[in-house]
């Protein structure tokens, strides 16, 4: 079993210098740190230390961070970085956050940042949802554009104009920019009038 280590800082003006001690006095070797610098903005799996890091680690490993917060941008991005993890058999371990997960309580932290992760996940669905509603009550619509009827007649005659001269429908359909389903879902539309 192995204790490799990961740090993130988010600029290059940053020293992750305490984060690397706080790892060695933890027991990792200098040589078994991955690091990123990068903002929070990048997902952990885009990150190329943590890349390199997954590509490495192997079931059994402890994967050891000086804070919890140093695996994800988000709470949501922390979680799913520790789920992929735990599907791999990989342990996790904080330091400062004192989250061991072979223990109760480290157990328990883990169980909780999940429940606040399913939290927050539900608060931005609501959130777009409120959005979309408002919108809707300002008069934005949603969905395919309405077209023209006019566009659409004239360009169903050029296309009935084509099938007459020998052409396929796929080439007719694309000869006015539609495809062949849309072509015939005209069709149809217009023999029902």
């Amino acid at each position: 079993m192995r204790h490799l280590g990961y740090t993130r800082v988010s600029t290059s003006g940053q020293d992750a210098k305490l984060q690397l001690d706080a790892l060695v006095d933890a027991g990792v070797q200098k040589r078994d740190v991955f690091a990123d610098v990068t903002s929070g903005s990048k997902a952990a799996i885009e990150r190329p230390g943590m890349k390199k890091l997954l590509a490495y680690v192997e079931p059994s490993d402890t994967v050891v961070v000086w804070r919890v917060d140093r695996l994800g941008r988000s709470l949501i991005d922390v979680l799913n970085t520790v789920n992929l993890l735990r599907e791999r058999g990989v342990y996790l371990r904080s330091i400062s956050d004192g989250i061991d997960p072979t223990t109760t309580s480290g157990r328990l932290m883990l169980n909780m940042l999940a429940t606040l992760a399913e939290y927050e996940r539900e608060l931005i669905v609501e959130r777009v949802n409120a959005g979309i509603a408002a919108a809707r009550q300002g008069g934005t619509r949603f969905g395919r554009p309405l077209s023209d009827p006019l566009v659409i007649a004239d360009k169903l005659a050029i296309a009935q104009d084509a099938r007459a001269k020998g052409r396929s429908a796929e080439d007719a359909a694309r000869l006015v920019g539609w495809s062949r389903a849309t072509l015939y879902r005209h069709q149809q539309a217009a023999s029902r009038l």
